[in-house]
């Protein structure tokens, strides 16, 4: 079976918690004792507190939110699934980009009530900017309105005429009540008028792939294998883990940023040599010249090369308490690379509602904007728009040795 990531994003008492406890309760996903604590932990409008299945830390219980990210897994005859749980609250921001990060499609939650607010802005910006490939939004509470099919259909008009400026793949709509379970996993019986799928339908049959990725093979090297035995004494292998695309023995690489060129001699797996290993295979790369290769190189077709620059320019959310200033020197690790750099601009900061890009000089605590970075050494890389996993990096304070921001590169 494939595996589907994707993360739960809305405003505080949107009920995404409660969403995910309705995944794991209704597909039968949960212990036996889990059941018991929750039947001792009270019950919520005559129902059980499906939430507590994802709040874990005692702060998040007792404030009634969600703090931290968790991550959950379950699993159905068609698929296998990890679910992450964002927060809501505008000041863990970081939290949800994080989350999102890994994830193949995002469920955004509308309270029936309320409609589309700022943080529906916020969490869609972002969805955006992370290029998610598939984006479900799940009206929520639809018992609070009394299953109203124009309620539902206003919201839907709503989000579509914010949402026509992102760049979102696939928008799809369904009413739900998680608290009552309407629509989720099981049709529901109170909202006839809806001829669409349940949310548990859709998540096992939606798409998900990255087919521009597999035109362009990426093999970061994670690290060198030189055996010191009499066996293997000549043997020099590059081992880590293909990003995207496919190599085949005979196939002509490039080293990057060096430039020097080679052809693959041999593959080896864990289950024996390979004449081709594609994404995400993890494998050793013997090549046929001995060249200069180590930790943090690319080897990438010699006629499909990515861009090696030292200024590199990206949208960036920054997650320091202390602010990110033109001239900071950072620690940039992209894929499997480290290399010293700093701050050489501030683009502009974004305001996650209106998309407007504003004039700064610096970034607070989960502000999102673009900034340009130049780096010690030349740097391989893809955009994100083509590569997520190549055109992705974090920034590190080397004093304190604390992630900063998280970064996609663009053109």
């Amino acid at each position: 079976m494939d595996m589907l990531r994707f993360i739960t994003a809305g405003s505080v008492d949107d009920g995404k918690s409660t969403l995910i406890g309705r995944l794991l309760y209704d597909s039968k996903s949960v212990f036996q004792d889990q059941l018991d604590a929750l039947e001792r932990a009270g019950q919520v409008n005559g129902e059980i507190n499906l939430a507590l299945l994802t709040d874990g830390l005692k702060a998040e219980r007792e404030q009634g939110i969600t703090i931290d990210i968790a991550y959950k897994y379950f699993s159905t005859p068609k698929r296998k699934f990890i679910i992450a749980d964002a927060p809501g609250h505008i000041q863990y921001t970081r939290n949800m980009v994080t989350g999102a990060s890994n994830s193949d499609l995002a469920i955004i939650l509308i309270d029936a009530r309320k409609g589309v607010i700022e943080q529906t802005y916020r969490h869609s910006y972002i969805t955006s900017l992370l290029r998610i490939p598939s984006v479900v939004v799940c009206v929520n509470k639809m018992d609070l309105v009394d299953f109203s099919e124009s309620r539902f259909e206003e919201i839907r008009k709503q989000y579509l005429d914010f949402a026509k400026d992102l760049k979102l793949k696939a928008i799809e709509f369904i009413p739900i009540s998680a608290l009552r379970g309407d629509n989720v996993v099981e049709p529901s019986k109170d909202m006839l008028w809806w001829k669409g799928n349940t949310l548990l339908g859709f998540l096992e049959e939606v798409e998900v792939n990255f087919d521009e990725e597999d035109t362009h093979p990426r093999f970061p090297v994670q690290y060198v294998i030189r055996p010191q035995t009499d066996e293997f004494h000549d043997y020099r292998g590059y081992a880590g883990q293909i990003r995207s695309g496919s190599f085949r023995v005979g196939d002509e690489v490039t080293v990057l940023p060096s430039g020097l060129k080679s052809k693959i001699k041999q593959i080896d797996t864990y289950e024996g040599k390979k004449e081709e290993a594609y994404s995400p295979m993890s494998v050793t790369i013997l090549l046929t010249d001995d060249i200069d290769v180590s930790r943090g190189d690319m080897i990438v077709p010699s006629n499909n090369i990515p861009t090696v620059s030292q200024d590199l320019t990206a949208d960036v959310c920054w997650m320091d308490t202390k602010p990110l200033n033109i001239g900071g020197k950072y620690l940039l690790r992209q894929s499997t690379g480290n290399v010293k750099s700093a701050v050489k601009e501030i683009s502009f900061r974004v305001d996650t509602q209106t998309h407007a890009k504003i004039e700064a000089s610096n970034l607070e605590l989960n502000q999102i904007g673009r900034i340009v970075i130049r780096t010690a050494k030349p740097v391989a890389y893809d955009t994100y728009d083509s590569i997520r996993a190549t055109g992705s990096f974090v920034l590190v304070d080397e004093g304190t040795n604390q992630t900063v921001a998280a970064g996609m590169l663009t053109k």
